[in-house]
């Protein structure tokens, strides 16, 4: 366990008030489900998850996936990192936030951010409702500074895939942060020739996919996210409402 190799390399250099600390920091270390790849056969060691995926998982995964989104444009923007920090902080309160920013900095300087195997881990690990609000999440961060690019919407799209997320459902997400004339019908999943019945049928679907009460287990800041969704899925049936007069 890393608490113990820590410890011992603290004892090494600094003794018995080094192998406290290094017990300390491995013992956070164990804790987010982060390890070393034994062999990295010649390339960089990537984030990989252990079978059994704790809170503390999750909170750096989903840290991991934010940082692909925000170098995706190839430009590090303050509002993106400030929605992040912002959305950590309402989820788990500041010192908590603050110190799984800490721990995610320091492991990212050695390891390489996998998006492909945490997109599988949360694959594995995570009912699909939660996954749709993880999409929702990222697509958050990109639109952050007013302007959600393209290589953030291709990086995004990729994750997707890797969480299994249908792209229909990508679609109807990414339509929530776009204003065109087609809007509301991505957002609900349905044609523009639809007819007033399939509207109906489509609003219903969406309604029961999107309702935030299947995202109680989750923390604060996700319902919140949940809701927003389901705002936008209202919003979207009420202009076609107004569009074909029913």
């Amino acid at each position: 366990m890393i608490r113990w190799f820590a410890a011992l390399i603290g004892y090494v250099f600094f003794k018995f008030p080094g192998a406290i600390v290094g017990y300390l920091i491995g013992t956070l270390l164990d804790n987010t489900g982060v390890k070393v790849a034994k062999k990295t056969t010649g390339k960089r060691p990537v984030f990989t998850q252990q079978k059994r995926v704790t809170p503390a998982n999750f909170e750096l995964n989903l840290l991991a996936l934010a940082s692909l989104v925000i170098k995706a444009d190839g430009v590090v923007n303050q509002k993106e990192l400030d929605y992040v920090r912002a959305y950590f902080r309402n989820a788990y309160g500041k010192q908590r936030a603050d110190n799984l920013f800490s721990v995610f900095n320091e492991v990212k300087k050695k390891r390489q951010v996998s998006g492909a195997k945490i997109g599988q881990a949360m694959r594995n690990n995570m009912r699909y409702e939660s996954r749709l609000q993880v999409i929702h999440f990222l697509f958050g961060i990109a639109k952050a500074d007013g302007v959600v690019s393209q290589s953030e919407v291709t990086v995004i799209n990729q994750l997707s895939g890797f969480l299994g997320v249908h792209s229909r459902d990508f679609e109807s997400i990414k339509a929530m942060f776009f204003s065109n004339p087609d809007s509301a019908y991505k957002i609900l999943e349905i044609e523009r020739t639809a007819t007033v019945t399939e509207i109906k049928k489509a609003y219903r679907t969406m309604v029961k996919k999107y309702h935030p009460d299947k995202l109680q287990h989750l923390d604060e800041a996700y319902r919140k996210g949940a809701v927003e969704k389901f705002n936008k899925v209202q919003e979207a049936y009420e202009q076609l409402q107004a569009e074909k007069g029913f």
